[in-house]
């Protein structure tokens, strides 16, 4: 199998995409503040904007995307025809694990903060109570997601390389030993028929 350059360009989009929705989900969590009830003596949690959901689950559908594609064409490395043993096999089979632990590492930054931003409390406490809890998400969830994110990125597209370097195809371990045998037969046909 070659390295295929579209392919290529798939998995570097997708993962800049998811990126580039990482980082704004960063930048635009939810901040809440207390205010008070204007009917009765109670308070409440307000809310800003949940685009920040939105963006963080793009981004996790995005990457969950491109590491299909990976190993879909890489046949998962455990499917696939099978690697030439050496060095190249060593280096995809490290790539492949490193790709996985980066990929469910941003993955589940992107899910937890998407899930804890869009989380409100509901919770009413009444007027004057200043230890009310409005729970939002920390800072630094989504950038952490981001960060794995282009981890990921490099990680998936070294193990493609190194899997297109590594794969037999099916046919390359064994190319020239049909040639030798054919060869060798011959050989001895005309000896054969001199005798």
């Amino acid at each position: 199998m070659a390295v295929s350059l579209p392919i290529l360009v798939i998995l570097i989009a997708l993962h800049l995409i998811a990126f580039v929705f990482a980082v704004g989900a960063e930048r635009r969590r939810s901040a809440a503040k207390v205010v008070p009830d204007e009917y009765d003596d109670r308070t409440y949690c307000v809310y800003t904007t949940d685009a920040s959901t939105v963006y963080g689950l793009s981004a996790f559908f995005l990457l969950l995307i491109s590491q299909a594609i990976v190993n879909a064409l890489t046949r998962c490395l455990c499917c696939g025809k099978g690697l030439v043993s050496g060095a190249r096999s060593t280096c995809a089979v490290f790539l492949f694990i490193f790709s996985w632990i980066s990929f469910l590492g941003a993955e589940s930054c992107l899910l937890a903060g998407s899930a804890r931003n869009a989380y409100h409390t509901k919770y009413r406490g009444y007027f004057g109570v200043n230890d009310l809890s409005c729970a939002t998400l920390r800072k630094g969830v989504f950038a952490a997601g981001a960060a794995l994110t282009l981890i990921s990125m490099l990680a998936s597209i070294l193990y493609y390389w190194a899997h297109s370097k590594a794969d037999t195809g099916g046919w390359e371990k064994h190319h020239n030993e049909g040639i030798v045998l054919a060869t060798h037969q011959q050989q001895q046909g005309s000896d054969f028929g001199k005798a």
